[in-house]
């Protein structure tokens, strides 16, 4: 069995210089940056967009034909973002696509949120993605997202992340009246329709029929132009408010929400800022609705990367529907997600020989899925042989990883779904404490590792 000794032959840090571990702690300023400033799919699709523009990125809607070395940008519903770097091959010959998804577990608002019951104004909430209920109690909450009115006019809402800004919480029942509560199991004493939101307590005026619910809607009018109606046509979200902070004595780590899976993308998009001229195209794709089954017109069950495909090949005077499969075909991929780290506090779920450590490196995983390798892509050998490979050549420190023991759980990425065109397609990322929790936990140095294996996979590959 692999004991700690044998986890710290692997570690990155004792594998970088002290040149690479200056840059290193430099790279991860920006990250968390990020971390405190992108909280939904949304907020990232508009960094990366003006970042690219900013960076030299060509908006591809509004070029007519496209160029070895040229760099374009799209997006798409506000949601999906995709950076290319045209390369000397024909695009029939395929492209080197790194993936990402920018949505993350949180609580949605539904779309008749606001109520008052017992002298109190709430909202009620659906949770997105797999959450462990209880984690989003006794929290300080923010509320970013958009609403859209009738007329077309689009809100933008962002409350709660600055110190002198108001926050939201959902309030725990305290523990001298929690014995029930507390003899029931994990999943079931956080109930999903509890998770409702505290947003107010003032009543309007003196026996006025739920004044305290009109004070909040007068307070939503009048500051914000959203009347209660807007909320059907609204998306908003509430998500941790605090900022990304360095963790340990020696900042060796960054504690953040988040991070699965926006540590692949802005490692990702970092990445592809510094390709130039590949001989294979570069493509560096962000998506949504991972979380809920990479579903409806932002997931990658859509036709998005065939799309994209289509209009790069029409630009390219290429017409016919056979030049897009083959060029999806001949394609290579690397499914940017996270995996889980070894926690010391619960090694029993752990298979250590397989599993990925904190501080080891970008990780590589052949499958996922669960208990069977269950709706996983299981990445062929002779890919991973080249990827491996590539990665030493380019001193991207890597490991193994697998979800956890093989009857414990396990959980999927977006690998099948680009895999299903006939690309070669293995998961690449990054290794998470406290992964779908509101404060994950990654190393600074696997943060790095991330960054240039997708540099040298896109540049290189």
């Amino acid at each position: 069995m692999a004991d700690n000794k044998d986890a710290m032959k692997r570690n990155a840090w004792l594998r970088m210089d002290s040149e690479e571990i200056e840059q290193t702690y430099e790279f991860n300023k920006g990250y968390r940056e990020f971390l405190s400033r992108v909280k939904t799919e949304r907020e990232a699709t508009e960094y990366f967009y003006q970042l690219a523009l900013a960076n030299g990125f060509l908006p591809l809607n509004e070029v007519d034909a496209i160029g070895a070395g040229q760099k374009l940008v799209l997006s798409d519903k506000g949601k999906v973002c995709a950076l290319l770097v045209i390369g000397q091959e024909p695009l029939n010959e395929g492209i080197n696509l790194v993936a990402s998804h920018i949505d993350s577990p949180r609580l949605d608002l539904k779309a008749r949120p606001l109520y008052e019951a017992d002298g109190q104004a709430l909202f009620k909430t659906h949770y997105y993605g797999g959450i462990k209920k209880y984690q989003w109690v006794a929290v300080p909450l923010a509320l970013h997202g958009v609403v859209v009115k009738k007329d077309g006019q689009s809100i933008e809402i962002a409350i709660g992340e600055k110190e002198d800004e108001i926050a939201f919480t959902i309030a725990d029942l305290l523990p001298h009246l929690a014995k029930d509560q507390m003899e029931k199991k994990m999943s079931e004493a956080i109930k999903g329709e509890s998770l409702n939101i505290l947003v107010g307590s003032r009543p309007l005026a003196e026996n006025s029929e739920e004044g305290i619910k009109k004070y909040i809607l007068n307070i939503l009018q009048s500051k914000y132009g959203i009347e209660e109606d807007d909320f059907t046509s609204a998306e908003l979200q509430l998500v941790p408010a605090y900022p990304a902070r360095e963790i340990g004595f020696d900042r060796s780590m960054i504690g953040a929400y988040g991070q699965d899976d926006r540590v692949c993308a802005y490692t990702s998009f970092q990445a592809i800022l510094e390709v130039e001229r590949p001989q294979r195209t570069a493509v560096c794709l962000f998506v949504d609705k991972e979380e809920i089954g990479s579903t409806g017109n932002t997931g990658l069950q859509s036709l998005i990367i065939e799309n994209i495909m289509a209009e790069l090949l029409h630009k390219a005077g290429v017409h016919d529907y056979y030049s897009i499969r083959r060029s999806l075909a001949n394609s290579y991929a690397l499914s940017a997600d996270v995996n889980a780290a070894v926690d010391p506090n619960y090694p029993e779920v752990f298979e250590k020989m397989n599993c990925s450590f904190l501080g080891n490196g970008v990780v590589m995983t052949k499958y996922t899925g669960s208990r069977g390798k269950s709706e996983s892509n299981d990445a062929n050998p002779e890919f991973l042989g080249r990827i491996r490979k590539l990665f030493d050549d380019n001193k991207v420190v890597w490991q193994v990883g697998e979800l956890g023991k093989v009857d414990i759980g396990g959980g999927g990425t977006v690998a099948q779904y680009m895999a299903r065109y006939g690309m070669e397609v293995v998961d690449c990322g990054a290794a998470l404490l406290g992964m779908h929790s509101p404060f994950e936990v990654v190393s600074k140095a696997d943060v790095y590792m991330c960054y240039r294996a997708y540099k040298s996979f896109m540049q290189s590959f």
